[in-house]
Protein backbone atom coordinates (compact mmCIF):
# COMPACT_ATOMS: atom_id res chain seq x y z
CA UNK A 1 0.00 0.00 0.00
CA UNK A 2 1.56 3.32 -0.90
CA UNK A 3 1.60 6.41 1.26
CA UNK A 4 -0.24 8.99 -0.33
CA UNK A 5 0.57 12.58 1.01
CA UNK A 6 -0.04 16.37 0.09
CA UNK A 7 2.40 17.92 -2.38
CA UNK A 8 3.21 20.42 -0.13
CA UNK A 9 4.14 18.02 2.45
CA UNK A 10 6.11 16.04 0.09
CA UNK A 11 8.14 18.87 -1.38
CA UNK A 12 9.47 19.15 2.23
CA UNK A 13 10.36 15.71 2.77
CA UNK A 14 13.90 14.00 2.58
CA UNK A 15 14.40 11.94 -0.12
CA UNK A 16 14.15 8.17 0.18
CA UNK A 17 11.65 9.52 3.40
CA UNK A 18 10.11 5.90 2.84
CA UNK A 19 13.30 4.19 3.95
CA UNK A 20 14.04 6.57 6.72
CA UNK A 21 12.77 3.65 9.28
CA UNK A 22 16.40 2.33 7.87
CA UNK A 23 18.31 4.67 9.25
CA UNK A 24 20.78 4.79 12.21
CA UNK A 25 19.30 8.86 13.33
CA UNK A 26 15.89 7.23 12.89
CA UNK A 27 16.53 4.22 15.31
CA UNK A 28 18.42 6.16 17.54
CA UNK A 29 15.58 8.51 17.88
CA UNK A 30 12.95 5.88 18.59
CA UNK A 31 15.26 3.99 20.99
CA UNK A 32 15.06 7.19 23.04
CA UNK A 33 11.54 7.65 23.10
CA UNK A 34 10.63 4.45 23.29
CA UNK A 35 13.23 4.41 26.66
CA UNK A 36 11.04 7.49 27.81
CA UNK A 37 8.21 5.76 27.23
CA UNK A 38 9.08 2.42 29.27
CA UNK A 39 10.65 4.60 32.25
CA UNK A 40 7.39 6.69 32.71
CA UNK A 41 5.27 3.51 32.69
CA UNK A 42 7.79 1.72 35.63
CA UNK A 43 6.32 1.82 39.16
CA UNK A 44 7.84 4.04 41.83
CA UNK A 45 9.72 1.07 43.52
CA UNK A 46 11.73 0.09 40.30
CA UNK A 47 12.36 4.09 39.47
CA UNK A 48 14.10 4.21 43.09
CA UNK A 49 16.84 1.67 42.10
CA UNK A 50 18.09 3.28 39.44
CA UNK A 51 20.89 5.41 39.73
CA UNK A 52 19.98 9.22 39.57
CA UNK A 53 20.15 11.03 36.13
CA UNK A 54 20.85 7.04 34.47
CA UNK A 55 17.82 7.64 31.46
CA UNK A 56 18.38 10.95 31.27
CA UNK A 57 22.02 10.32 30.22
CA UNK A 58 21.37 7.35 28.10
CA UNK A 59 18.80 9.30 26.58
CA UNK A 60 20.90 12.05 25.75
CA UNK A 61 23.27 9.82 24.11
CA UNK A 62 20.81 8.34 22.37
CA UNK A 63 19.59 11.77 20.81
CA UNK A 64 23.25 12.78 20.27
CA UNK A 65 24.08 9.62 18.24
CA UNK A 66 20.79 10.12 16.74
CA UNK A 67 22.35 13.48 16.00
CA UNK A 68 25.56 12.44 14.37
CA UNK A 69 23.85 9.60 12.82
CA UNK A 70 22.09 12.48 10.73
CA UNK A 71 24.97 13.58 9.41
CA UNK A 72 26.34 10.08 8.17
CA UNK A 73 25.95 9.59 4.93
CA UNK A 74 23.75 6.49 5.01
CA UNK A 75 22.29 3.90 2.50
Amino acid sequence: MAIMLPKRLSRRLVDGWRQAWRWFSVQAMALAVAMQGVWMALPDDLKSRTPDGLVAALTAALLLLGLIGRLVRQK
